[in-house]
């Protein structure tokens, strides 16, 4: 007999845990607001704490917040195989970006308690702290932390950019500065982490599962542009010292570099904030966010490059100061060989179409593949859309994504 995941109980857990930071769209979609470390992610992560206590699994919380819920295996001297993403969101966010990742290797694992079907090794699902980075850059912080790729006082000294209050004394508000060091000393035998896709290639050719082969570099950049604040009625036009007009350039320039290199460069200006922000007053300085992303570091780096040279331009141009701050940087990566080819095997033996791809979007399994063999599952995301109150997966293709999973998850349980 085959198993199978119980859909209707992952979808209804699904649905509970979007009503925490519950955002209501225009035409009355139902998205999730719950950033990370406030009031309502406390609310969510004591839900799914619940859940994974209820189930019997043991559950530790690191110092960076992260927490893991295990189910012992037959031979307690193996590493356990590990399953999981996040739960906080962006603040426009949905809500199955992430949260999938989590409630379906729970849900994994209530199928195999319930089947009663043991494994050799235990498995563990984890949900880690701040992945969005929407409130404490960088993205995937929890899990970077966790692998040793940010010490653990560099983290708790984020400042958030939203009220500037600092990442660890959040963290103790809410009650998740936990005991378990990091980096962690107990690596997992291997990790897998099923995800929305979280764009349109999937459903447009009509593919039920995603074979992820790796997950592009990205480059996050903040800068301040300052000019000088004037008179929107009398200051010559030619006198002028605008940083909201240098900030407009440098935006028109990010997307000229990525139409000039092509293929999988991507480029976003997604934050701009000027002051004073009037109507008749010219800017004095303007704040704003690039995002470089590719799935070549060496044409990342000429992204990069290019930017620069344009920063420096506009600014000589437009006679402005210019401040330079990087919020995070990862290098592509390349998930293992042998993962890829189980998660392709486990899918095509369920009878489901699959496509091998790159992730666009940054995950927490490209911190794990820097310390254990890594793999990811993605399901289409109708539209396309995500980081939208409008995300949404058909229930169809929730259940072949944590069915790929939970098979996955079996085979590599059982193995010495």
């Amino acid at each position: 007999m085959v198993l199978h995941i119980d859909v209707d109980r992952l979808v209804r857990r699904l649905d509970e845990l979007g009503e925490l930071g519950a955002v209501e769209g225009p035409n009355g979609e139902r998205g999730c607001a719950r950033l990370a470390l406030t009031d309502d992610d406390r609310a969510g992560r004591d839900l799914v704490v619940t859940w994974m206590r209820d189930l019997g699994l043991v559950v530790e919380i690191d110092e960076i917040g992260n927490v893991f819920a295990t189910r012992p295996g037959t031979d307690p001297g193996l590493a356990p195989v590990m399953t999981g993403s996040h739960i906080d969101t962006v603040r426009t966010g949905g809500r199955f970006d992430g949260n999938l990742g989590v409630l379906a290797g729970l849900e994994a694992i209530e199928t195999l308690i319930t089947a009663g079907v043991e494994t050799r090794r235990g498995l563990t699902v984890a949900f880690f702290t701040d992945e969005e980075g929407a409130r404490f850059p960088p993205d995937m912080l929890g899990s970077l932390v966790y692998v040793g790729g940010m010490p653990i006082e560099a983290a708790l000294d984020v400042c958030a950019v939203d009220d500037g209050a600092r990442l660890g004394d959040e963290l103790a508000r809410i009650g998740y500065a936990g005991p378990r060091p990091v980096p962690g000393d107990r690596f997992p035998h291997a990790f897998v982490e099923l995800h929305i896709e979280q764009g349109p290639i999937l459903e447009d050719e009509g593919i039920t599962i995603g074979v992820v082969e790796g997950v592009q570099g990205i480059s996050w950049t903040e800068l301040t542009l300052t000019g000088r604040s004037a008179h929107a009625g009398t200051t010559p036009m030619r006198l002028r010292r605008d940083a909201l007009l240098a900030a407009a350039r440098i935006t028109d320039g990010v997307r000229r570099i990525a139409d000039d290199l092509g293929g999988d460069q991507v480029a976003t200006v997604g934050r701009l904030e000027p002051h004073p922000n009037l109507v008749n007053v010219v800017a004095q300085s303007v704040t704003m966010t690039v995002d470089l992303r590719n799935t070549s570091e060496s044409v990342l780096r000429d992204a990069e490059a290019r930017f620069a040279t344009l920063v420096d331009e506009v600014a000589d141009a437009e006679r402005v100061t210019v401040e330079r701050r990087t919020l995070a940087r990862f290098e592509p990566v390349e998930f293992d060989a042998g993962m890829v080819d189980r998660v392709e095997a486990a899918a095509r033996a369920l009878g489901h179409s699959t496509r091998r791809m790159p992730s666009g979007a940054g995950h927490d399994a490209q911190m794990l593949a820097r310390v254990c063999p890594t793999a990811m599952i993605f399901t289409p995301s109708i539209d396309g859309l995500s980081h939208n109150i409008a995300e949404d997966t058909h229930p169809s293709d929730i259940a072949a994504g944590a069915d790929t999973l939970l098979h996955v998850l079996l085979d590599c349980a059982q193995m010495e």
